[in-house]
């Protein structure tokens, strides 16, 4: 089993909509972001993957730590993704670009499709909607 470090971002806009993001050729959605270096900060490695699939560039300072989960990787046999994620208001438009096919606005109210990364199933979700329930 192979063990994927990621860094990846919980972009929320102002409706409180998760931003969810596709990469070509796959079928699961899942954060921006992606995997980090040797060597490399985990922020510094965010803020890589975030201009590269979205031309978004955000202040580190606006990155707030949600948590480190380990999950299936969507994409990849074998492996695990073991995930920094970070959360932070999106208050600028993006667009997909790199290796990305598709974005999608998931509302955390609404009914979960089958087509989410397991770590947004098994983590991501319910820690956020912990967060805007309190």
């Amino acid at each position: 089993m192979n063990l994927l470090s990621i860094a990846a971002a919980c972009l929320l806009d102002e409706q409180g909509r998760l931003l969810l993001v596709r990469k070509r050729a796959t079928r699961a959605f899942m954060l921006p972001g992606g995997k980090v270096e040797p060597g490399e900060a985990l922020l510094d490695a965010l803020q890589r993957e975030l201009r590269e699939e979205l031309d978004l560039h955000l202040d580190p300072a606006t990155l707030t730590p949600l948590g480190r989960f380990r999950a299936p990787a969507a994409n990849e046999a074998d492996t695990k993704i073991d995930a920094s994620l970070f959360l932070a208001r999106l208050t600028q438009p993006v667009q997909a670009g790199a290796e990305l096919e598709e974005l999608r606005w998931y509302a955390l109210q609404q009914p979960e499709p089958d087509d989410l990364a397991p770590l947004l199933h098994l983590h991501v979700l319910p820690a956020l909607r912990r967060l805007t329930r309190g």
